[in-house]
């Protein structure tokens, strides 16, 4: 079984695969105090929890925008696992082209991202990631990365309400009962999540504008699926997408 590991600013997903399938996967918060041990430990309660060995795991990939935790994870993967883990960089074997100013700049899990885009719903795509922040990314028909638009994530903007004001509170991102509250929790709902719907949609069109009307739209991170119920625009709802294109990405790699 394939370990694969994303190691994000906000939640560290992990996902096991028995060949292309993905079977149990998680998402942790990320902590960036804890040490390798008390990952290592919590590794191993997830998987003796899904009934799999520790020995079961054959391989692992990690993906990392995360720096400091790239290596902790490195060495849990040595010593729990006893497996040297791939960990994606810009030296790996992925089949994009970067066409960017400066290729080596781009996030690590956004060129993940088109590679597993491309290779299941091909191009020109768009990929809308909503994680700590909501990036767009875009893909031409030929597989090419092309760049991008990054914006505030929603649970960036939520914080900086609680933080940044004397008297709203801090609130689930979650759809209210109307667009318009009736109170100042269902006001600030309403204008966290239909907001963002707005902002998606815009950045859509847009992208739509410049790669062609064959563009696909395709949703990936933890609100996903809170988004893509609000609005038609995202034509493929792939919460699980990183996870994939790092699968993908070793099975280029592996020796």
């Amino acid at each position: 079984m394939l370990l694969c590991i994303d190691i994000g600013n906000t939640n560290i997903t992990l996902g096991l695969y028995q060949g292309e399938t993905l079977g149990p996967r998680w998402r942790l918060a990320t902590d960036h105090e804890r040490m390798p041990d008390e990952f290592g430990l919590q590794l191993l309660g997830l998987l003796n929890w899904a009934g799999v060995a520790p020995t079961a795991v054959s391989d692992a990939a990690i993906v990392s925008v995360v720096p400091p935790l790239t290596g902790r994870w490195a060495q849990v993967c040595q010593i729990y696992l006893h497996r040297d883990a791939l960990v994606v960089d810009a030296h790996l074997h992925t089949n994009v082209r970067i066409l960017l100013d400066e290729p080596t700049t781009v996030g690590a899990d956004r060129i993940v991202d088109a590679v597993a885009a491309y290779r299941l719903y091909g191009g020109p795509a768009c990929v809308v990631d909503f994680g700590t922040a909501t990036t767009f990314d875009a893909i031409s028909t030929e597989g090419d990365y092309l760049g991008g638009a990054i914006a505030p994530g929603i649970g960036i903007a939520a914080d900086a309400l609680f933080t940044r004001t004397a008297k709203l509170p801090r609130v689930e991102i979650t759809r209210p009962p109307s667009v318009i509250g009736r109170n100042t929790v269902h006001a600030m709902q309403s204008g966290l999540l239909f907001g963002y719907v707005g902002l998606v949609e815009g950045m859509v069109t847009r992208f739509r504008e410049v790669l062609g009307p064959k563009m696909t739209a395709i949703g990936t991170g933890g609100l996903t699926e809170l988004i893509a119920r609000e609005t038609p625009v995202i034509q493929a709802v792939a919460p699980w997408l990183t996870l994939d294109g790092l699968r993908m990405i070793y099975e280029m790699n592996r020796k």
